[in-house]
């Protein structure tokens, strides 16, 4: 459904607000020059560490397992208590110290700075004037011992434009709150105040702002949104329709029983440009990336090879609500977000999340069975053509994801594998050969199945 129509459509579908407590991080992002792809950011700690409070930026996001150094695009930055000034410095590259308040300052400590948002990904943060995205990896400073202390966040316009809206799966906050009482009069796509458990959860719901295509479906009972922000001519009910199939497959995967999807709502945000790929996961979200020619439009029946690269980019993000948000490496537990976290695992987090992705439009009708056959044949190849497959395993690839995969030169196909690619194929060869060692009684699905139950949720 175009823009003009979304609002009212979305008014009764919020993201429902669960264990709420009162925020004791507050922070404001206001798109303030979009035409110098500028935000503003202030943050108030109300309890700071009198002793001095210390800042961080993260330097790489979750799911992109490469260091990126965010706090290179914080332009300015400066902090007041009790109306005045405090001293704040820099004393590594994504972290700031600022000077003690003393025992007569018993307020709040408020940071204002500025960011620099001009990364068209899905791993940061972009402004123009025709939309702003942020990752809040990119965005939001953490006050150093709030890790998990609740917080709100105030998303506001541009001054140049009355007709933007906001797409998240951030949870508004709540007009009125009391222990068993939770209301929001708010519509989704205002502006206004969302709210969030902890840090982890902050920066774990991608935001878009802007002038947008909004078009929604239910997946056993879930609501489910398509955001698409720049110019195209998509059938969106179409893409209503095939994404509630590989949708529904997913989850009846995982709850055969239940039915019960692991959010209470779901946002694909995609962003369409001329040339361009990529996808991130997010426990209620995924940013996407897509191509103009991979959107279908109105007069086209067939999954078109470039439809097709969009819709298993898709099912895999949507795969990993379940695999890597929930079920995760132990070495994910929590993040480091300062750091390179290894593992040997991704393999399996991103591979079998690579298996799944095709399979499951495979199993939902999206993809013949020829069809199907001729992607994992395509895969196959590929990883077949690769010298790098003798050299490096793919718990190897995994580990070395940071310095390796993320940072590919002219000799990677002679010295790497992908843990993607290969992961993959470890996928197929493990499924069918539960299948063929139980006689058909068991498959990888049951695999998936006891992980779920018994880590992710």
């Amino acid at each position: 459904m175009r823009k003009g129509g979304s609002i009212a459509l979305l008014t009764a579908i919020m993201p429902s607000i669960k264990d709420f407590r009162t925020p004791a991080i507050h922070y404001q992002i206001t798109p303030t020059d979009p035409a110098a792809h500028l935000f503003t950011v202030t943050l108030t700690v109300t309890s700071p560490n009198r002793a001095g409070q210390r800042f961080m930026l993260p330097t790489w996001i979750p799911g992109s397992y490469m260091i990126r150094e965010f706090a290179r695009n914080i332009v300015q930055l400066s902090a007041q208590a009790n109306g005045h000034a405090v001293n704040v410095e820099k004393i590594d590259k994504c972290t700031w110290q600022c000077a003690p308040l003393g025992a007569d300052s018993d307020g709040p400590l408020t940071l204002t700075y500025t960011v620099y948002a001009w990364d068209l990904s899905v791993r940061a943060a972009h402004l123009d004037r025709s939309h702003g995205f942020f990752n809040g990896t990119s965005v939001f400073l953490l006050p150093e011992g709030h890790e998990e202390s609740a917080c709100e966040v105030a998303i506001c316009p541009p001054a140049h434009a009355n007709d933007w809206q906001v797409a998240t799966s951030l949870p508004r906050a709540p007009l009125a709150v009391s222990a068993k009482n939770a209301v929001n009069t708010a519509r989704n796509g205002d502006f206004g105040t969302f709210v969030a458990s902890s840090y982890d959860e902050l920066i774990d719901h991608p935001v878009e702002m802007g002038r947008f295509t909004v078009a929604s479906f239910e997946a056993h009972g879930v609501p489910h949104h398509i955001v698409l922000t720049g110019r195209h001519r998509a059938d969106t009910a179409r893409l209503c329709a095939d994404f509630k199939k590989f949708c529904e497959a997913q989850i009846a995967l995982f709850e055969p029983a239940t039915l019960r999807a692991p959010f209470d709502a779901y946002w694909f945000l995609i962003t369409v440009v001329g040339d361009g790929f990529g996808g991130l996961e997010h426990r209620a979200s995924t940013a996407l990336i897509c191509s103009r020619d991979e959107l279908p439009l109105a007069h086209e029946t067939k999954v078109t090879p470039a439809y097709r690269r969009l819709l298993s980019l898709a099912s895999h993000e949507y795969f990993h609500s379940w695999n890597v948000k929930r079920i995760k490496p132990a070495a994910f537990v929590p993040y480091d977000l300062r750091n390179e976290n290894y593992t040997r695992q991704l393999w399996f987090f991103e591979g079998i999340t690579d298996y799944y992705d095709d399979l499951m439009l495979a199993r939902c009708g999206l993809l013949s069975p020829l069809e199907y056959l001729e992607v994992e044949a395509e895969n196959i190849g590929r990883v077949s053509a690769q010298a790098g497959r003798t050299k490096q395993s793919v718990a190897d690839s995994s580990f070395d994801a940071w310095v390796k995969y993320y940072r590919q030169d002219e000799n990677a196909p002679n010295a790497i594998v992908s843990y993607y690619q290969k992961g993959s194929i470890i996928g197929l060869a493990l499924d069918l050969t539960i299948r063929e060692k139980s006689g058909g009684a068991k498959s990888l699905d049951d695999v998936m199945r006891v992980l779920w139950n018994d880590y992710g949720k």
